[in-house]
């Protein structure tokens, strides 16, 4: 007689606890949660006492905390740093979508002629 297979659907990604990001980005704990307080992070399940995040959660976390520590900026200009980079990736994926090889769009030149 067959053992009986149990097949689970996987949506997405798995969701890490406070500690796993904490690790995987190297950062304290008491860290993301300050990150959280400032919006760079949002859970994405979880509870309010034990929130879950993105496995993608963790590089967005690194950055941040490279900002602060190479730049020099304070936290909240790390997570709008963060932020506007994060746009910035997202702007130039959405480019590449639209550019062929065989067409790449007009560059417009920003300067003043009189």
């Amino acid at each position: 007689m067959a053992a009986a297979i149990t097949l689970r659907r996987r949506i997405g990604p798995a969701l890490v606890q406070v500690d796993t990001l904490a690790r995987d980005s190297g950062v304290h704990p008491d860290l993301v949660a300050r990150f959280v307080r400032l919006g760079l992070l949002e859970p994405a399940g979880g509870t309010p006492l034990a929130p879950l995040f993105a496995p993608d959660a963790a590089a967005r976390l690194a950055q941040a905390v490279r900002l602060r520590r190479d730049l020099g900026v304070s936290y909240g200009g790390a997570v709008l740093a963060s932020q506007l980079l994060a746009r910035i990736d997202e702007l130039e994926a959405r480019l590449r979508r639209y550019e062929t090889p065989n067409h790449r769009p007009e560059v417009m030149a920003w300067t003043r002629t009189s």
